[in-house]
């Protein structure tokens, strides 16, 4: 036996635990993030120094970007390393929620660790403490639950032993995983118990490779094998299994064309002959025209978001089926798909054995290859910058990266309208380069998710690319960055407003009300001078080295810089807002964003009646 604290015990429990996949061991929790308060500092904050030698500790500043932190290492681990993350009770615990729900939708793997109010009520009620009136065992961590794939609470030190156990399933399990949350009691925490040794011994969990059922397979090559018209939309699923070199057999093989989720871009390479592009409301037009055509849709990790299927709208052929290869079995399921569930990478090879000899026609090979050269001519339009000394436009801040990056890069985005000119435009130039998080859309998650994905792969460019509306949401861990001393490279563009948003409101009859960063005109509305707001000095003022770029000469020559920089390094850029100039192709598939039914203003008139249009169009697939 082994006598130490909940905490103590936590820490060293965590600190033995690894997987292992296709042969590969490593620790799976590899850090802690923390900030301290009442709630955890004499109980975690204690145990990380006792056991400073077995847990490496990263400070925080806010306590939701500690988990986007968190995420964003998890990710780039492809969800076989992971972060924990503790935070005292009260506003620190509250904070954990956004970051637990993007970890969640997203299918990442995240470990969080939230002070709770005292177990043994010795004081009632204390600092921060939510009082329930009908429930005595309720605290703010119960916020947490519905976000939660495992949720906990110690309340007696012996409860540590399953409830570690169950967590660390839940975390390594590539059909389950998401944000698990132990609760801790503070005076739990701190309270000593008789652990048995083998609570502490080595545990490996294998990260399984499910194989798919015999009939399932069938059933979904023989559909595939009566296609005419087939397409593979490729989701973040690839990416997790490791699939990539599988699926690019697998399509160069057949001649199935694949598009991709956002999640899913950069399962295959953009010069693979097979790689048409994003599909959905973001897509390509390629992408989208093939979707519209296709009678099979083979989905391969992809949960088919209203974003992916433009809200129901997107697969037109009337007799169109669906297969989905899955690890998940809720998601195998979707759009009344023959369900094919397994692991990607062996769904796809064992496919790939069953239609070794089916090819798709030659006259649809070159229809998609043409339809690719003539979206390449749209992206290298919207690229082109034929004024040096112009103010640049988004899509040419991200045609000045493209000429300066390689595999090596890695950017990050979440939220705006840069995931859609990413995902239209961007060619991935290996499989980890693009990471976009848009299961939850979350301003704020760059910055911070940028530092996990230095860690998790050092020495590597990253770059977090934000607009203005996302750099004010969460700019507090650039400090972090400076303090780990991590040479991120943060975009900022700044065209003063929720410039994505503002389009959206504009198609719905909202007038772009409440979208601008402007002083109020004499009409209440948001259409005087931008904001005297210098983001710049903002970045400077925490630490990054700034360079301002003005034209597009002296963005290209800032990001050169940037690229080489060896300390945290941010590049401002003010965009140009006029539309009519902006260069990026326009939406290729429909998103439904409700608009009012009744309403006297004639935009929002005129914006339902292009709705009903719309939504006409939308089916079940049955």
């Amino acid at each position: 036996m082994s006598r130490s604290t909940v905490a103590q015990a936590l820490i060293r429990f965590l600190a033995a635990q690894y997987t292992e996949r296709d042969g590969e061991r490593q620790r799976f929790l590899t850090a802690t993030w923390g900030i301290f308060g009442h709630g955890n500092v004499a109980g975690i904050g204690q145990a990380l120094v006792e056991h400073a030698d077995l847990m490496p500790y990263h400070q925080g500043r806010n306590e939701q970007a500690m988990v986007h932190a968190a995420v964003g290492y998890a990710r780039q681990s492809r969800r076989l390393r992971a972060h924990a993350v503790t935070t005292s009770i009260g506003p620190g615990a509250t904070n954990l929620v956004t970051g637990a729900a993007l970890a969640t939708i997203n299918r990442l793997p995240v470990l969080l660790l939230p002070g709770d109010t005292f177990a043994a009520r010795p004081a009632d009620p204390v600092l921060q403490q939510l009082q329930v009136p009908y429930a005595g065992d309720v605290s703010v961590n119960d916020c947490l639950r519905p976000v939660s794939r495992y949720f906990d609470r110690i309340v007696r030190p012996e409860a540590l032993i399953p409830a570690a156990l169950e967590a660390m399933r839940v975390l390594t399990d590539p059909a389950e995983t998401g944000a698990v949350t132990l609760a801790l009691p503070q005076d739990v925490q701190a309270e000593a118990y008789d652990w048995p040794e083998e609570f502490f011994a080595e545990r490996t969990w294998r990260v399984r490779r499910l194989s798919p059922d015999e009939d399932e397979l069938d059933a979904a090559a023989e559909a595939i094998g009566r296609a005419a018209r087939p397409l593979i939309v490729a989701g973040g699923g690839v990416k997790y299994s490791g699939a990539e070199e599988s699926l690019s057999d697998f399509a160069a093989r057949t001649g199935i064309p694949v598009a991709a989720t956002q999640a899913g871009k950069g399962a295959l390479p953009h010069g693979h002959p097979q790689d048409v592009g994003g599909i959905g409301h973001t897509g390509t037009a390629v992408a989208d025209h093939l979707a519209r055509t296709a009678d099979v849709v083979i989905g391969v990790g992809t949960r088919w978001s209203d974003f992916t299927t433009a809200s129901s709208t997107l697969f037109g052929h009337p007799a169109v089926r669906f297969v989905n290869l899955n690890i998940a079995a809720v998601d195998s399921h979707r759009l009344a798909a023959l369900p094919l569930v397994a692991d990607a990478r062996e769904g796809l090879e064992q496919l790939h054995t069953l239609l070794e000899q089916h090819h798709v026609s030659a006259h649809y090979a070159h229809e998609y290859a043409e339809e690719k050269l003539r979206w390449e001519a749209r992206t290298d339009a919207a690229y082109a910058a034929p004024d040096e000394t112009a103010r640049p436009t988004q899509t040419q801040v991200l045609g000045a990266l493209d000429t300066l990056v390689t595999g090596d890069d890695i950017l990050i985005n979440a939220a705006g309208s840069l995931p859609g000119d990413l995902h239209k435009l961007w060619r991935t130039r290996s499989e980890d380069q693009y990471h976009v998080e848009y299961g939850y859309s979350c301003m704020g998650y760059e910055i911070p998710a940028a530092i996990g994905v230095a860690l998790a792969a050092p020495g590597r460019p990253v770059w977090a690319l934000v607009g203005d509306g996302t750099y004010l949401m969460n700019p507090t861990e650039i400090v972090t960055a400076v303090q780990e001393e991590l040479p991120i490279r943060l975009v900022v563009l700044d065209n003063h407003g929720y410039a994505s948003i503002g389009g959206l409101s504009e198609a719905v009859g909202a007038e772009r009300f409440g979208t601008d960063y402007r002083f109020r005109d004499e009409r209440g509305g948001f259409t005087g001078p931008p904001l005297p707001v210098d983001l710049a000095a903002n970045a400077a003022s925490l630490g990054m080295r700034v360079l301002r770029a003005r034209t597009v000469r002296d963005l290209r020559e800032a990001l050169a810089d940037a690229r080489e920089a060896t300390v945290p390094t941010c590049v401002y850029v003010e965009t140009e807002t006029d539309d009519s100039v902006s260069g990026a192709p326009p939406a290729q598939a429909w998103w439904d964003v409700p608009v009012a039914e009744t309403a006297t203003r004639p935009d929002a008139v005129k914006a339902r009646e292009e709705y009903a249009r719309h939504v006409t169009a939308r089916r079940r697939h049955l």
